[in-house]
């Protein structure tokens, strides 16, 4: 079991753990005042689901995930916010919801040309094999309302891929560039998009970086620390 400092995450049965790339993603996301019904694409364990109730309490929240749900409901049932979150086993591409949502988030499985892993489990939530980038942005752009917004974490090796996908479709909001270390070149990308036809005038992205760790052993930088702070019990 993996300790937040106001849930708990039971991760035995399921292929993903608890990691930084969802930590990351749960807690760099815009959660807007008006966000009030989420989807978790992807949500294994449940953990970004319950970072969202913990960051959003009057949201209604979905996850939905093509492996077993059941240790994401145990773990809402034992967070303070189980009557917030649903959860559903099924692959996005046939989820039917009866109304959009305002805010959409993935950590998506988006290893597209790498070597797949022995064990099925970790294939399938590793590796775009039941859910191909454009099958992502299908659903996204099926799912999510006129003005809603959608944020996924992908390696920097495949964010091009999935620009050249989502291009004249989805409008990027906000990128985020993560460093593990001040020397490493960036490993991981935060975006965040919004529906092409939105209304709004289209403004210039908001670009940054996060760096995670000092370089020495167990020191993380004060940005990391501030962003993750609400969550991890060790900050």
């Amino acid at each position: 079991m993996f300790r937040f400092k106001r849930f708990a995450v039971r991760q035995e049965r399921s292929p993903m753990k608890v990691g930084t790339d969802g930590v990351l993603l749960g807690a760099w996301a815009a959660v807007r005042p008006a966000d009030r019904r989420v989807l978790d694409i992807g949500t294994a364990t449940g953990l970004i689901a319950l970072m969202i109730a913990q960051r959003a309490p009057e949201a209604q929240i979905t996850g939905i995930d093509v492996i077993d749900v059941a240790e994401a409901r145990e773990n809402a049932a034992a967070s303070p916010w189980g009557h917030h979150l649903t959860f559903e086993q099924c692959a996005v591409q046939s989820f039917e919801a009866a109304e959009p949502f305002d805010l959409i988030l993935s950590n998506p499985p988006f290893f597209t040309e790498s070597l797949t892993c022995p064990d099925d489990g970790r294939t399938i939530a590793r590796h775009a094999v039941t859910l191909s980038h454009e099958a992502l942005c299908e659903a996204v752009l099926r799912l999510l309302a006129p003005n809603g917004h959608f944020a996924v974490i992908l390696p920097v090796s495949e964010a091009e891929r999935w620009f050249a996908i989502c291009n004249d479709r989805l409008r990027l909001l906000r990128r985020t560039d993560v460093r593990t270390t001040p020397h490493r070149a960036p490993k991981r990308m935060l975006l965040e998009f919004e529906p092409a036809t939105a209304s709004a005038e289209p403004a210039r992205p908001v670009c940054d970086e996060l760096v995670i760790g000092t370089g020495e052993h167990e020191r993380y930088t004060p940005e990391y620390r501030a962003l993750t702070g609400d969550f991890y019990l060790k900050f």
